[in-house]
């Protein structure tokens, strides 16, 4: 796994928020393309976060202040608003016996790690015990809580009997949206999941008591999990810039690698890590053990391993047009199809995309809108 990259070909935005100082140093043309790179791909808060950090911001051209001020007024409210949310949940949920835990964005913020900075997002997302699951969504209805509209008979079926988690929650009065989760990857997964193990030693987050996080290696191990594994590709570059940033955290800490591959391999989740591994190190430098893949087992085959690059190589670029390479949009399509493929068998993935192919033919044409600002 060299550091295979070519700096030349990195997009802007990349290059900045892997070296910040040289955003001290750009034209305002350079700033508008890096502001609409970062927009695109949810990390313009990480970006005004380290212009802040190195002391950059009052130097840069007065026209690109404001946006970046702005990113940082935003997220530092959503950070209290996420607070005051989780404690409502907390009380709303107190009568459960197991842990609520939180994973990503929300466990990144309250747990005070280092993807957490700027970062924005637009869900809580909650695991809790299976067993749990049915007492947990009536107290959730009871306090206000609903699921989204737009879901048919077939989208609930979907959620309940093959994913991971209830369909999407929002809180009527405050808008909140809610993902629960019983276990981080779909009972149909072709990756069978040591689900139990999840709840084995989560970490008390001070000051808001029955509110956990995962331990460091499980939350890395969910954090590749969600990107290699479920195909969450429209914040791809932004859930790469989070591993990254956990690797980095997390390698610090004495007796961290040999753990890691350890739990992947009790998981069942080192074919995740290993992708992660790769293209944090081929396409952001990640520091890490060089001997670390090969403790997790065998890696793909070459020419899958070819294809696997030629994908994800145009996948987590920057979502914007100066940035796609020939060929993205079928790279897109063939990991849209791979998580597919890896959530459900054969028989039932077929009904399925077929049945998503329909709705989108049979579906009544939208009203033009306009346009609003990108979902956090």
């Amino acid at each position: 796994m060299s550091a295979h990259h070519g700096e030349r070909r990195r997009p802007l935005l990349v290059r900045v928020l892997l070296q910040p100082a040289i955003g001290a140093g750009l034209s305002l043309t350079d700033w508008d393309l890096l502001l609409r790179q970062a927009r695109r791909s949810n990390l313009v808060g990480k970006l005004a976060t380290q212009m802040e950090a190195g002391g950059w911001l009052a130097t840069l051209p007065a026209p690109v202040q404001p946006h970046l001020r702005s990113a940082l007024l935003l997220s530092r409210r959503q950070m209290q608003m996420l607070r005051r949310e989780v404690d409502l949940l907390r009380q709303t949920l107190a009568e459960l016996p197991g842990p609520l835990i939180l994973l990503k964005g929300a466990a990144y913020a309250l747990g005070g790690h280092t993807p957490a900075p700027g970062r924005l997002f637009s869900d809580i997302d909650l695991l809790i015990p299976p067993e749990q699951l049915p007492r947990c969504e009536t107290t959730l209805l009871v306090h206000g809580w609903d699921f989204d509209d737009g879901l048919d008979a077939y989208d609930q079926r979907y959620y309940r009997e093959w994913m991971h988690e209830l369909p999407p929650l929002h809180h009527k009065r405050r808008g909140t949206s809610l993902d629960v989760h019983h276990t981080l990857l779909p009972p149909t997964a072709r990756t069978p999941l040591d689900s139990r193990a999840l709840f084995d030693a989560p970490r008390p987050l001070p000051g808001l008591p029955g509110v956990f996080v995962l331990p460091p290696e499980d939350m890395l191990l969910h954090s590749a999990a969600h990107l290699f594994h479920e195909g969450e590709l429209p914040n791809g570059l932004r859930d790469l810039f989070d591993l990254d940033a956990l690797l980095r955290e997390f390698g610090a800490i004495d007796g961290f690698w040999p753990r890691l591959a350890e739990r992947a391999r009790r998981i069942g989740l080192s074919h995740p890590l290993w992708l992660a591994l790769r293209y944090t190190r081929m396409l952001l430098d990640t520091p890490y053990p060089d001997t670390l893949p090969a403790a997790l087992g065998p890696p793909p085959g070459p020419m899958a391993l070819r294809l696997l690059d030629a994908c994800y190589r145009r996948a987590l670029r920057p979502a914007h047009d100066s940035c796609r390479l020939p060929g993205h949009a079928l790279a897109e399509g063939a990991l849209y199809v791979r998580s597919h493929w890896l959530r459900m068998p054969s028989g039932l993935l077929a009904l399925h995309l077929a049945r998503k192919a329909w709705g989108r033919m049979t579906a009544a044409p939208e009203a033009p809108k306009v346009d609003a600002p990108r979902d956090a």
